[in-house]
């Protein structure tokens, strides 16, 4: 459920990098102390350099936990785009104002008498805004009721997510893409991210069958894909979709060729809005479990509650936010943003109350960060911006802080797993650099901790907001291999 990143440049392979400069970058960082904090060690403006970036697109601080002064910094105080880091704001607020083991409590009532086996009466669903209301968690939930009995539902399914405001906005505002999972909008009950996954398999009925999970009653797949046995590569860019007549229904159409080369691939699209997309799944798992729904749908906002039937809680909050910053889930991180506005400043909770929430968590701390603007709380935004100064300052905070640990272990580990499992292979900071990444148009952002050669905590963060900043990849490893080598 992470937004795909693309585009690319001409930055050498992560191994290559690494021999070639490594040792360069280290002996640079062994002089570090002492040195002029605000210039750019000669290693690294070189990558700056190559990369078309001047220094005037950068800001960054780089300060050891514990110390008063910084060991690098370059534009600290000047608010920047942060992309996906933004996340590490979100969530350490959330976990630091509601504790780690708070959870998101989905309840189902019955609104109608019971006789034997039939619901004679709506079924009512009410959502607290669980980030991760999962097709198997729902499930669960529903073959709970199956075992209390009740098999037939003569009346309709009821929808509440008046616990947070209903989006008026628009999917495809951001980016244009109102079909990639990545841009479906908070809702109080947010069942599966709004998700389908389109799973590829080369060779089925000797062709490229295309399996869709959930398979959506309202969902019409027209398949058209041909198979050919070039190289896999960008496989996706290869296929053709279009997905028409959105809304309550919808047919998606699948062009263009995919390889044999490729096996199995798994793509995910947002194809349906609420509540048509949670009806449909809904009936589908109800249906498979034996049961019969014979109404349609509805939504109400703080629908009366008759008799309660049965209740699922979420994971615990530690859990729900390494999943957001290890993948960098957007979907997640808004729900937990409006989510920690309700509970603060309560119910529905909107953007305004999310930010609102931060803002007075941060108070609590003696923190002040006039400049930071949060409008989603994922990052997914070009008005989302923090000083380098102030976002180093949370993080030295949250290392001395009592949730430590827990927030250290939700960010993507280098070489390892999330989305630096591919970074820093190879390298002697591999395994050792903990930190959120962030990538959009025009930026590329990173912030953390690497824990260096001498067993001491940095803290790193890192801003670039240049046109270039797609080829700034090289720079922020040799920034996270240079902390790692301080002397």
């Amino acid at each position: 459920m992470t937004k795909r990143r693309r585009g690319g440049s001409s930055i050498p392979p992560r191994a290559g990098f690494a021999a070639a400069c490594c040792a360069v970058l280290l002996g640079a960082a062994c002089a570090a102390f002492g040195a002029d904090p605000s210039r750019l060690p000669a290693p690294l403006s070189n990558w700056l350099a190559q990369a078309g970036i001047p220094e005037t697109g950068i800001g960054l601080v780089v300060q050891e936990v514990g110390a008063t002064q910084p060991v690098l910094t370059l534009e600290p105080d000047r608010p920047m785009r942060t992309a996906s880091v933004m996340k590490l704001v979100t969530t350490l607020a959330a976990l630091e104002t509601l504790g780690p083991a708070a959870t998101w409590r989905t309840e189902v009532y019955a609104a109608g008498p019971l006789s034997g086996d039939v619901l004679e009466g709506d079924l009512l669903i009410k959502g607290s805004g669980d980030p991760q209301l999962t097709q198997e968690r729902l499930w669960m939930l529903l073959r709970e009721l199956r075992q209390r009995g009740i098999r037939e539902i003569r009346g309709d399914l009821v929808l509440d997510g008046a616990v947070l405001a209903p989006a008026a906005d628009d999917p495809g505002r951001f980016d244009g893409r109102g079909e990639r999972p990545y841009n479906a909008l908070p809702d109080g009950l947010l069942m599966n991210y709004q998700a389908v996954a389109l799973r590829f398999v080369p060779g089925m009925n000797g062709a490229v069958g295309v399996l869709l999970e959930p398979a959506l009653s309202q969902l019409q797949l027209i398949n058209r894909l041909t198979l050919d046995d070039g190289p896999c590569g960008d496989w996706q860019s290869r296929l053709g979709l279009k997905v028409l007549d959105r809304g309550e229904r919808a047919v998606i159409l699948m062009s263009g060729a995919f390889s044999s080369q490729c096996g199995e691939k798994t793509d995910q699209l947002r194809v349906l809005n609420s509540p048509a997309y949670d009806y449909g799944l809904f009936r589908l798992l109800w249906e498979e479990l034996g049961g019969v729904l014979t109404g349609g749908v509805r939504t109400a906002g703080a629908a009366p509650a008759v008799r309660l039937l049965a209740a699922a809680e979420s994971p615990p909050l530690a859990e729900l936010v390494r999943a957001i910053n290890k993948n960098s889930n957007n979907v997640m991180a808004r729900q937990i943003f409006l989510g920690l506005g309700a509970r603060v400043l309560g119910a529905p909770g909107t953007p305004e109350k999310g930010a609102a929430a931060v803002r007075q968590w941060l108070a609590g701390k003696g923190l002040d960060f006039p400049e930071l603007v949060m409008e989603n709380g994922a990052g997914l935004s070009r008005s989302e911006s923090i000083s380098p100064r102030h976002l180093a300052d949370l993080l030295l905070a949250a290392h001395a802080g009592p949730l430590m640990p827990e927030f250290i272990a939700s960010l993507p580990l280098a070489a390892v797993d999330g989305t630096m499992k591919r970074r820093l292979n190879g390298s002697p900071a591999s395994g050792r650099a903990y930190i959120k990444t962030g990538y959009l148009a025009g930026v590329r952002a990173m912030a953390g901790y690497v824990l260096d050669r001498r067993g001491r905590w940095i803290a790193v963060v890192c801003f670039i907001n240049h046109p270039q900043a797609v080829a700034g990849r090289a720079f922020l490893d040799g920034l996270l291999e240079w902390a790692y080598g301080l002397q």
